[in-house]
């Protein structure tokens, strides 16, 4: 594939390998007062080049960036096991007279965008006919980064979805969160569904590969922000780091 539109290409039993000059940051989630998850901050703009390949089994010492600690002697078991079925099949959906939300569970990765301290998405959607509570039902989907959720707004029950720039965020201590409908091709070369919001796992320890399944929260995954922004460390043979 060379036609230079941004892809990412997961290599069997090892790292993302995005290509087409595909933007990289890091963000992170900003929480209130009573520890809820409210807004993303950017961090920084990191310029790896036109093509990079980002860890995925979570032990790299380069992160984002893979230096084949996936070869080492506890090989890393990168097999992708998420359901192929289209996502808006498997959405449980949850309809008010002025906004519908859909949910799709298995994509959950914990962003916690949904929560807040006086209830939830699925509550507030009883008192969603007052204009304020169904624009902050939106503003929390909006902000949920692997798709879980998503609205429409009757009669139209096509999914409303923020105009997103192709990006991969890497997010402090979670996962890569992969905006604007990135195209991402399995081991066998095979696409996954095109969305707008994907969550990728980063630890190695999802049961949902390759995406996010919140495990980063369960392990502790840590991730140091002083890697080389080159990129260049990826190329290096786990030999020679």
């Amino acid at each position: 594939m060379s036609d230079g539109r941004p892809r990412i290409t997961i290599e069997e039993n090892g790292p993302y390998e995005v290509s087409g000059g595909l933007r990289l940051t890091r963000e992170e989630i900003v929480y209130d007062d009573d520890g809820v998850s409210t807004e993303w901050q950017l961090d920084e703009t990191l310029e790896p080049g036109e093509s990079y390949r980002l860890c995925r089994c979570g032990r790299s010492r380069t992160k984002p960036f893979c230096d084949d600690s996936h070869l080492l002697e506890t090989r890393f078991d990168g097999t992708e096991t998420a359901d192929r079925t289209p996502s808006r099949a498997r959405r449980r959906d949850f309809k008010a007279s002025s906004i519908s939300v859909g949910d799709d569970l298995p994509l959950c990765a914990g962003a916690a965008f949904c929560d807040a301290a006086d209830g939830d998405v699925w509550s507030f959607l009883l008192s969603s006919r007052d204009p304020q509570v169904r624009a902050r039902i939106m503003h929390m989907i909006e902000r949920c980064p692997s798709g879980r959720l998503t609205y429409a707004l009757p009669p139209d029950d096509a999914d409303v979805e923020r105009d997103l720039e192709p990006t991969v965020a890497v997010v402090r201590d979670g996962p890569y969160w992969v905006r604007g409908g990135v195209e991402i091709l399995d081991e066998n070369g095979e696409a996954w569904e095109i969305r707008n919001r994907v969550a990728l796992c980063r630890c190695g320890e999802s049961d949902n590969k390759p995406f996010c399944d919140g495990s980063h929260k369960v392990v502790g995954f840590r991730d140091p922000v002083d890697a080389d922004v080159s990129g260049e460390a990826a190329t290096s043979p786990a030999g020679e780091r």
